[in-house]
């Protein structure tokens, strides 16, 4: 790929795909976005995605997303608000009021994707119906899946069998403290068989429901320990997010059972040993108390496993990797197909046809943009190109474990010369970040402090001022804490004007000075140069300068440090105020050394770079800005270019006569603008 020229960029430079999907994981269908989904994955997923629009070329890049609409929430959901006389429709009417409302929410605050809509909806949810049995089919004629009878919870006296949300107990995971946990994973994403499931109530009927068997289908995810082994090296290689890797090697251990020392559990375990499959015995570890069973297969540990439990010792087991469900037999979900006659009527577990969403709804993309289903190949096979998915830190299991192996099982064996395309699934580049707090806790709708829904911040924000914030919190690093003033429960903090409210800061460097600084030109323009933007070459110093900070804004992009682009540009945009204001001072006091032609050219050099850069974090008011610059916005915001004047975005006749049209600018113009709601009363 030839590289997009930047001059003067001794640093360096990152190499980007030809092509490139960004994706933003799937809400579930069974409510409004939360502020953690908007500002901890849709507003970076969008920034990032329109950086590589202006970096690679819009028509190359792909932001997927879309409703999950299946589920055990999705079936809980719907089911609470029709016996609480709150919903009245079908089931897909439910997911479709939901789609919408998340469609609103992402739309109100900036986030422009290529296609959402739903695994269940519109064309995407044909698209995904479709895609999903010809790669079941494939795992299945790999040779991968597997049918294995397996427990399931079942409420006698409901009479039915309950999904994943209808059961709720302690996580069996050693180490693991969610009193969370559903029927198969915990709220932490943690995995384990539903036999395992301390104290299961269920939520119908409030009973501790009964364990019955089902047949459904498995993927040997064991079987590929070796190949996540080497994508985790890939990621780490590369430079990815510490927490990626590190999540992921949990679960390449041993399969281990957990063994509590209490009530006598090792002699009982001696008077069982030898009735147990081969394994190693290790000692309490220092401080611990458990005793640690280590077994050579998942299937040996979970034949020790079930031996113990019957003898009521008290057991824990450690992450490992265990089958992968695909298929299970609630009735609202992706059909399955039915692969060897016998599991006609089963659905897809949603976790795994989530994974491969984004592929059919690239099909759809494809379809709505004009191209045929196999243009998603450019998108997610082509070594040049490259996935990246934004998601939170407990979604690693499914997109960092289980989807690696995936696409390496799906992949078309046959690469004879009738065959020439093998379908090779290209491994993404995992964006996770870690939790998006409501204060200094995990934000909790059931908690005694209530969260604010994304909408209800749009009540007391711009969306531009809280994507500028969100962007800045850097949960690459770490969980950290949204305390937004208005709905602080201390009414002490709440009601005193001389607290700050923090979710200002980065605004304020949108309404006041990024403001001020195109204000300045464009009026500048208007009073002393007809309305036109004088052309000319930039102080050579300057360009320098700009150009050292575009090299580290690339590089800064290279690694998704989305909360030091934020630093970059703060610092960057002060600064370029400052040049201007400083240089209008000597001016105006009639400095023989500063000419107002020079300062003015040089000014729009600076505001066009910051509006380039900004532009991922805020498009709203960097298109105003353009619009007024009276450029092409295809043109204004690329990286095709030398970066040395604004001649180069003008046409020959416009650099002949010195001059570049704008559009007068009427007093009082904000460009980003604050929130009604924080101007004084």
């Amino acid at each position: 790929m030839a590289e997009k020229n930047v001059r003067g960029q001794s640093a360096e430079r990152p190499q980007w795909p030809k092509r490139a999907v960004v994706t933003a994981g799937m809400p579930y269908g069974n409510k409004a976005l939360h502020f953690g989904h908007v500002g901890g994955v849709f507003v970076p997923a969008d920034c990032y995605a329109r950086f590589l629009k202006d970096r690679i070329g819009a028509d190359n890049v792909l932001f997927i997303s879309g409703t999950d609409c299946f589920g055990s929430p999705i079936n809980e959901g719907y089911r609470k608000e029709v016996e609480a006389g709150q919903f009245e429709g079908t089931l897909s009417d439910y997911v479709r009021r939901n789609h919408d409302r998340q469609k609103a929410t992402l739309d109100a605050f900036d986030v422009e994707l290529s296609v959402f809509e739903g695994s269940g909806l519109d064309l995407c949810g044909e698209k995904h119906q479709e895609f999903t049995t010809q790669f079941i089919t494939r795992l299945y004629e790999n040779g991968f899946l597997q049918k294995r009878e397996s427990l399931q919870f079942y409420d006698p006296e409901r009479e039915t069998f309950l999904n994943g949300r209808q059961v709720l107990g302690h996580c069996p995971v050693q180490g693991c403290k969610s009193e969370k946990a559903y029927a198969d994973e915990c709220d932490l994403g943690h995995q384990f068989a539903p036999e395992e499931l301390i104290n299961p109530v269920s939520t119908l009927s409030g009973k501790a429901p009964e364990l019955r068997p089902v047949a459904n289908w498995y993927f040997d995810l064991p079987a590929f320990k070796d190949q996540i082994s080497e994508y985790v090296d890939e990621c780490e290689a590369r430079g990815d997010r510490p927490i990626v890797a590190q999540t992921i090697r949990e679960f390449l251990g041993a399969p281990i059972i957990f063994v509590n020392t209490r009530d006598d559990a090792y002699e009982r375990y001696l008077a069982l040993a030898d009735k147990l499959p081969a394994h190693q015995y290790r000692e309490p570890s220092k401080g611990k108390q458990s005793f640690e069973l280590e077994f050579a297969t998942i299937d040996d540990r979970d034949v020790a496993r079930d031996i113990l439990m019957a003898e009521g010792i008290r057991i824990r087991t450690g992450k490992t990797l265990v089958p992968f469900r695909i298929t299970g037999n609630i009735e609202w979900g992706v059909k399955a197909p039915d692969l060897d006659g016998q599991t006609e009527g089963l659905t897809v577990w949603c976790w795994p046809e989530s994974l491969w969403a984004p592929i059919s709804f690239t099909q759809a993309a494809c379809s709505y943009a004009g191209k045929d289903d196999e243009s998603y190949r450019a998108f997610w096979e082509d070594p040049e190109a490259q996935v990246y998915q934004f998601i939170g830190q407990d979604n690693l299991y499914f997109y960092g474990v289980a989807q690696p192996a995936l696409w390496i099982a799906a992949q078309n064996h046959d690469d004879s010369a009738e065959n020439p395309r093998p379908g090779v699934l290209c491994q993404s580049k995992l964006i996770a970040n870690y939790h998006l707090l409501f204060g200094n806790t995990k934000a909790s709708s059931s908690g005694a402090v209530k969260p604010p829904s994304a909408d209800e911040l749009l009540n007391y924000y711009t969306a531009e001022q809280l994507r500028a914030h969100f962007l800045a919190l850097a949960l690459d690093q770490k969980s950290v804490g949204f305390k937004p003033k208005p709905f602080d429960p201390d009414e002490s903090v709440r009601t005193n004007p001389r607290v700050a409210d923090p979710v200002l800061k980065e605004g304020s460097l949108l309404t006041k000075v990024f403001n001020r600084l195109a204000r300045s030109c464009l009026y500048e323009a208007k009073n002393h140069f007809d309305c036109t933007m004088p052309l000319g070459p930039v102080s050579p110093e300057l360009v320098s300068q700009v150009q050292k900070v575009m090299a580290k804004y690339e590089q800064t992009m290279a690694k998704v440090e989305l909360h030091s682009i934020m630093t970059i540009m703060d610092d960057f945009i002060r600064k370029a105020n400052k040049y201007w204001s400083d240089g209008a001072k000597r001016v105006a006091n009639e400095d023989p050394d500063v000419d107002r032609r020079r300062l003015l050219v040089d000014s729009f050099y600076l505001l066009r770079v910051a509006t380039l850069l900004m532009h991922p974090v805020v498009p709203r008011g960097c298109k105003k800005i353009c619009d007024y610059l009276q450029f092409s916005p295809e043109r204004f915001f690329s990286w095709e270019g030398e970066f040395a004047s604004l001649e180069e975005l003008c046409t020959p006749e416009e650099v002949a006569a010195g001059s570049h049209v704008v559009k007068e600018l009427p007093p009082r113009t904000d460009f980003f603008e604050a929130h009604p709601s924080q101007f004084k009363k």
